[in-house]
């Protein structure tokens, strides 16, 4: 745990190389959490047109919820192929390129006469997007020592919170533009996903690939950043352990736990994500953009209650239990919606947001304490990637559900036993390695043992 301990008294005795942090965070920081609000916005807009495509496309519940979740599907097969080539080419052109082609495929998305049209679009929306998350992440590597990192990304994951709370009402607005022959859901597809390719053009001219070609670094600077960055790379070379593969990976239980509960918490945000919109729309005679509105409630009173709940577990120290409880919130959340009306089933979803989105900020940090340093972002990418395919899972689910009994209240009573049987797995769930497994630079963790000799 070298990167914790020492980077900070090496940073704050050297100003030069503190300055050179300052400047890289103020200059890279506030564009990826531009980014990361566009991207999520391109990927889940479709929320907002379901009942719109269905009326001028035909495209039914079953199809919706199958399109909504093959961007997942896509995203997953080509996250690893898109980050490898990123660290070949070099972070600005590649990230560039993942913004473009994700701009011009949901732009395209305007243009979809049918189902397959549609199915096509949204896969291959994953393909161009895949790599965006792992790609900034890879990049503060290579600008960031490693205390700093933990920071950023929690500032970048920023972004998701900011865009749940704008997508309603942005989309609610860009619903009502006409014109050309062309209905509001047509142009808010061109709108998102043309922003998303003009601030590709600011993102090729902004960013830099290394900290050498930064213009608005000074030499002392680059090299002190460098230096640190080089000197950890070095300490962590020094520690040899076995590069893992999946297939080592998954032949660690706990390491299969966490993505099982990873999962479970996913299929629960997914499901509100792409479904909230048309359970809003049963409430009323509402406008696109009153649903807009309405639709940004959850996700205020979520990230009031995220904040709460981290303030908390770390007073009161039993990372399970904070898991459990919100889970099980989330579970009574999502029960409740079905027993009443629209409105009630509202009003209980916003109760049930306060529980998964709470237990996805509090999951973390318990793979985190268990794995070994060296193989945690191996395996937290491993984790997230098997958890996102519950944005596959949930929004078929739901879609085959309405379509063939006419109401999504079986999956809603899924999503609440899934959510029970996490509260109870999270409590086979380790934080820490197993007694007597020292986490030294030569001492392997659990996980990180295991991989050694499954080798």
């Amino acid at each position: 745990m070298h990167d914790s301990t020492n980077a900070p008294t090496a940073s704050a005795g050297n100003p030069v190389l503190a300055r050179a942090i300052s400047k890289v965070k103020r200059h890279v920081l506030p564009l990826f959490v531009i980014m990361f609000i566009v991207n999520y916005l391109d990927r889940v807009n479709i929320g907002f047109v379901r009942t719109h495509m269905e009326h001028d496309l035909g495209i039914g519940a079953a199809a919706y919820g199958f399109g909504a979740g093959l961007f997942f599907i896509g995203y997953a097969l080509f996250e690893v192929p898109s980050n490898m080539l990123l660290q070949k080419v070099g972070a600005r052109i590649w990230l560039t390129r993942i913004m473009f082609t994700w701009g011009i495929t949901a732009t395209l998305m305007a243009f979809i006469q049918n189902e397959t049209h549609f199915y096509i679009l949204r896969f291959l929306l994953g393909v161009a997007e895949a790599g965006f998350f792992p790609g900034v992440i890879y990049y503060f590597t290579r600008w960031l020592p490693g205390v700093e990192r933990g920071k950023a990304i929690a500032i970048f994951l920023s972004g998701s919170a900011l865009a749940s709370l704008i997508s309603g009402p942005l989309s609610g607005v860009l619903l009502q533009i006409t014109g050309l022959g062309l209905h509001g859901w047509q142009w808010m597809y061109i709108i998102e996903g043309l922003a998303s390719v003009a601030l590709c053009v600011f993102v090729w001219f902004w960013l830099d690939s290394k900290p050498h070609d930064a213009k608005w670094l000074s030499a002392e600077e680059k090299d002190a950043l460098v230096g640190e960055i080089d000197r950890e790379q070095r300490e962590r070379d020094a520690a040899t352990i076995v590069r893992p593969t999946i297939g080592m990976l998954l032949k660690d239980r706990q390491i299969m736990l966490f993505c099982a509960l990873y999962f479970c918490i996913q299929l629960t945000i997914y499901a509100a994500t792409f479904w909230l919109p048309s359970i809003i729309k049963k409430m009323g005679d509402l406008s696109d953009i009153q649903v807009g509105f309405y639709n940004s409630i959850p996700w205020l009173i979520s990230i009031v209650a995220m904040y709460a709940f981290a303030s908390l577990s770390g007073k009161f120290k039993f990372q399970q239990a904070w898991v459990a409880s919100a889970l099980l919130i989330a579970a009574l959340g999502m029960f409740l919606s079905t027993t009443g009306g629209p409105i009630f089933a509202f009003i209980a979803i916003c109760f049930a947001a306060i529980g998964f989105k709470s237990a996805s900020s509090l999951f973390w940090p318990i793979p985190q304490g268990y794995l070994d340093a060296r193989i945690a972002a191996a395996v937290i990418a491993l984790i997230n990637s098997i958890g996102n395919l519950g944005g596959f899972v949930a929004p078929a689910t739901f879609g085959f559900l309405e379509q063939s009994t006419g109401s999504i209240q079986g999956g809603l009573y899924g999503l609440a036993g899934t959510s029970v049987i996490a509260a109870i797995l999270v409590f086979f769930a380790r934080t820490l390695p197993k007694p007597g497994a020292a986490i030294s630079p030569t001492t392997p963790t659990p996980a990180a043992s295991a991989l050694g000799k499954s080798h």
